[in-house]
């Protein structure tokens, strides 16, 4: 295991964002929602700001792409509206 990941990660429903740049999203965003999908977790939230919206574009690019969102679209008003994503997993028989 790489040093800077010594510490186990807990995988929770809610991936935070802030301090990535838009070449790191792809990575991040696919290997949460695979870890999401294992988990059993069926609804997720992707925090990426509201700001010029480069990285929701990016992210809502990987929610298109991957076979295990079944549907996504901007969270409630007091989940983060527009500057989040709610996405739901599609729950495959072995991810």
């Amino acid at each position: 295991m790489p040093p800077e990941f010594s510490e186990p990660v807990e995988v929770t429903d809610v991936l935070d964002l802030h301090g990535f740049q838009p070449g790191q999203i792809e990575e991040v965003v696919t290997e949460f929602i695979g870890h999401a999908a294992r988990s059993g977790i069926r609804l997720v939230r992707i925090i990426h700001g509201k700001g010029k919206s480069r990285i929701k574009h990016e992210v809502r690019t990987v929610l298109c792409r991957s076979g295990l969102v079944e549907e996504f679209g901007d969270c409630s008003p007091d989940q983060g509206g527009w500057g989040a994503t709610r996405a739901v997993i599609n729950m495959p028989e072995e991810v």
